[in-house]
């Protein structure tokens, strides 16, 4: 995820359990995570595991969305997705 796209997703998030009044122990514990991942998430930390990312997801209401990056963006060489 690029380091824009983390710190929105970070403000999303927070921004939205504060929406609904939970403290960061509430949202983990309806997570079933550390409240110290949520900590982490909200902080923006770029590197976190998917499923919790999920979980908190559902716990808040909120779905993730995938989109296809433009066409001669992908990187990561090697990687066989950008078509070498």
């Amino acid at each position: 995820m690029a380091t824009q796209q983390v710190g929105v997703t970070a403000t999303e998030f927070r921004a939205r359990r504060k929406a609904l009044r939970l403290t960061q122990q509430d949202l983990a514990d309806l997570a079933s995570v550390s409240p110290r991942f949520i900590h982490d998430l909200e902080s923006g930390k770029p590197t976190v595991q998917l499923d919790r990312l999920l979980a908190v997801a559902t716990a808040l209401g909120l779905e993730l969305h995938w989109q296809v990056a433009a066409a001669g963006t992908l990187s990561g060489a090697g990687s066989g997705l950008d078509g070498q």
